[in-house]
């Protein structure tokens, strides 16, 4: 055979291997495509072990309505859209994340609860999990107009009275069509004990709803506080990936409940951490419709109002903890204990860089009591400290005290404390006055499973 024939020939097959792979890499892009066209289904969800037994009876809030339905944003076979129809005269408060990068909805959220409100005409909320809709520019703030647009024009009320959340995956698009299809069957479906499968809605990798209730005399009749949150994993102060919906039947003017809810944010909400994490989503609403029978609370040094303030802060501080049982692959859960501090931010300081310690995380995953590791994070939190002062426990035993290890320090029985699933880890600085106390858990592998795979 000529020359040229086999390089001929030889042309032609490399031109067939070229082909087919050309042929193959488009098949390849047009599958993928297809899959991102496609929610995925959902994965199963291990409960955590640390989860109460069952989602609690919560109490019809007169003045809302509920509804849940699966919009496909981003799995199938699953709720991800929750609506809430507010009476006219509700009043609204609201708390969000600090994150430089926050996302249209919490822009959009804040933005809204700026200045008077206009409350005659209700209120909403809308809520999408699998998908954040942050850090998607100029067309997050679109999403928002359109999803917030709908349901105002389907519920008959103003579109500035239309707060929105997503959570899920940050940097893709929100299929805002996929909630703009769903809002009028939300819509038709809506009850006032539907709070529960609102829970269910808007979790992501949560692995049970959360929800939690309280009830005090007023004058005149009973108030009533109902909360759903989700949150699982990014959880640290500041909200973390957190979305908190509280309601109340109290009659309370914006103002007032704007300063009872930022009041209890520092010692529930934010002393909270999983992973010390703050996401781009975080937000809290709280809604008074005033349809209780009781007065009206005016007057913050009332009675009345210092023990509904205690109520919203139960409920606030029982959703929090929950969501920290439900930290992503938690065994363990954890109370940081921190007395005798120069001042209550030094307090924060130590309990925090306990808390968020990955060795002292993964210590008490393993069941060791290595308390040289709270001494470690007590030294690097920046907080003043003195090691002669130092005393250190684990539940009710002392472990180090006066710059050493205490005399009746019992490995044993340190050991054997550390098998249970809730542990106290006590840190006295001994050298004023300040306190403060945290919740955590622990760090096992199942955390890096999770956020391995957050996006498939």
């Amino acid at each position: 055979m000529a020359k040229s024939d086999k390089t001929a020939k030889a042309g032609k097959k490399a031109d067939g291997k070229k082909a087919g792979k050309a042929d193959k890499a488009d098949k390849a892009a047009r599958k993928a495509a297809a899959a991102a066209a496609t929610p995925a289904k959902a994965k199963e969800t291990l409960v955590s072990p640390l989860a109460p037994a069952r989602f609690p009876d919560l109490p019809v809030i007169e003045g809302v309505e509920f509804a849940a339905a699966s919009a496909g944003i981003k799995y199938q076979g699953r709720t991800d859209v929750m609506l809430v129809r507010l009476a006219p005269g509700t009043a609204i408060a609201g708390a969000f994340t600090r994150s430089s990068t926050r996302a249209a909805c919490v822009l959009d959220c804040q933005d809204k609860l700026k200045g008077a409100q206009d409350s005659a005409g209700g209120a909403a909320i809308i809520v999408n999990s699998g998908n954040a809709n942050a850090f998607t520019g100029a067309e997050g703030q679109r999403s928002v107009d359109r999803v917030t647009g709908a349901v105002a024009k389907t519920l008959g009320v103003p579109a500035r009275r239309v707060f929105s959340s997503s959570t899920g995956v940050i940097g893709e698009p929100l299929p805002a069509q996929r909630i703009v299809d769903v809002t009028e069957a939300l819509a038709a479906s809506l009850r006032p004990d539907g709070i529960a499968d609102a829970a269910r809605a808007i979790m992501t990798t949560d692995t049970f709803p959360k929800g939690a209730s309280a009830e005090i005399a007023g004058d005149g009749g009973p108030i009533r506080i109902a909360g759903i949150a989700k949150g699982s994993g990014m959880i640290a102060p500041d909200m973390a990936t957190m979305l908190v919906y509280l309601f109340t039947d109290a009659a309370i003017a914006p103002p007032l409940l704007q300063r009872m809810l930022s009041g209890q944010m520092d010692e529930t909400f934010n002393a909270i951490t999983v992973d010390s994490d703050t996401s781009t989503s975080d937000a809290l609403v709280l809604a008074a419709t005033g349809r209780s029978p009781a007065a009206p609370i005016a007057d913050m040094r009332s009675k009345v109002a210092r023990e509904f303030v205690a109520a919203l802060r139960g409920v606030m501080l029982d959703l929090a903890q929950q969501v920290v049982r439900d930290g992503e692959g938690a065994t363990k859960f954890v109370e940081v204990q921190v007395t005798g501090a120069a001042s209550v931010a030094d307090a924060h300081k130590v309990a925090m860089a306990i808390a968020n310690s990955p060795l002292v995380k993964t210590a008490i995953a393993g069941e060791d009591a290595n308390w040289g590791r709270v001494v470690a994070a007590v030294g690097k939190s920046g907080a003043a400290a003195d090691r002669d002062r130092l005393s250190i426990r684990f539940g009710d035993m002392v472990l180090a005290e006066n710059g050493w290890r205490a005399p009746t320090y019992d490995e044993a029985a340190a050991s054997a404390y550390m098998k249970g699933d809730s542990l106290v880890i006590g840190v006295d600085l001994g050298l004023g006055r300040g306190a403060r106390t945290v919740w955590t858990c622990d760090l096992t592998h199942r955390y890096i499973d999770i956020n391995a795979d957050y996006r498939s």
